[in-house]
């Protein structure tokens, strides 16, 4: 615990601690904001990677990174894909994803994230739906050839071919104009189905109606929306509690808190009854 998070102002900090510990399930969802402090650069808001709207090759990043142009020039897509890679490359799951992890101990725990670093996975989450799949689980573009790799550095051309055909390689995640894969699409639905008491919105924007709708549905359920951004979003006027800080920040100062909780509950139910 980073002693400087310790007595971080948390606006109805005790509400979210004892909601959680009272929760039945609880869904997490996050955003390239919950890998800044690993060192990843977020994609909007503050800072964001597609604040500059056009790459080099004169292209807003949405197109650059869109199925249309991976399927007619992959080349340009692998270039900017490749530098989302070298930016995970050597960076490690940080406080915020271990605390989600650690979560999932206390109350199920359902993570929907639109991160393809795989550093939920790394941190231990098991409950996980990658909405955007995974940038290091690579697939044939013509054969059913699949592979999943620690980084990009042994590829010596972009696109990377296919040891099994005369195709090339993707990264196996969804790009601009492409469809949502199907079983994470399922998988949302029945955690929606089956209803959550506590919601986290979590480094997003939120601009996708998939990631704004679950965050937007707490009031159906009668859960409690947390938002944790430093900027306003898409989804603030739905949250009934905002922290504007940091992710790691944050999580490690409620973990603390829940921490404290348990082990006062523990110790009044261990103490001797008069």
């Amino acid at each position: 615990m980073n002693p400087l998070h310790d007595t971080l102002d948390l606006p109805d900090l005790n509400t979210v601690v004892t909601r959680l510990l009272a929760a039945k399930r609880v869904l997490v969802i996050t955003g390239a904001g919950i890998s800044a402090d690993s060192g990843l650069p977020t994609y909007r808001g503050i800072g964001g990677l597609y604040n500059d709207q056009h790459t080099d090759d004169g292209l807003p990043i949405e197109v650059a990174l869109s199925g249309e142009v991976m399927e007619a020039e992959p080349s340009i897509t692998w270039k900017h894909l490749a530098a989302i890679e070298a930016n995970c490359r050597g960076a490690h799951p940080n406080a915020a994803h271990k605390v989600i992890a650690a979560m999932q101990e206390v109350v199920p725990t359902t993570v929907l994230t639109q991160n393809i670093d795989g550093f939920h996975r790394q941190a231990g989450s098991r409950d996980l739906i990658e909405i955007h799949g995974d940038l290091f689980e690579l697939e044939c573009v013509h054969c059913s050839h699949h592979e999943t790799v620690a980084d990009y550095s042994r590829f010596r051309q972009l696109p990377p071919p296919c040891p099994h055909c005369l195709g090339h390689l993707r990264p196996a995640v969804v790009l601009f104009g492409e469809a949502l894969p199907r079983p994470a699409i399922q998988r949302l639905e029945k955690v929606l189905q089956e209803g959550f008491d506590l919601v986290f919105s979590i480094g997003t924007t939120s601009v996708f109606p998939y990631i704004a709708q679950p965050f937007t549905a707490a009031r159906h359920f009668g859960a409690l929306a947390v938002e944790i951004n430093p900027g306003d979003t898409e989804v603030s006027r739905h949250a009934n509690v905002r922290w504007r800080c940091g992710a790691a920040a944050a999580l490690e100062r409620l973990w603390q808190a829940v921490s404290v909780a348990r082990h006062a509950a523990h110790a009044s139910r261990a103490a001797p009854q008069p």
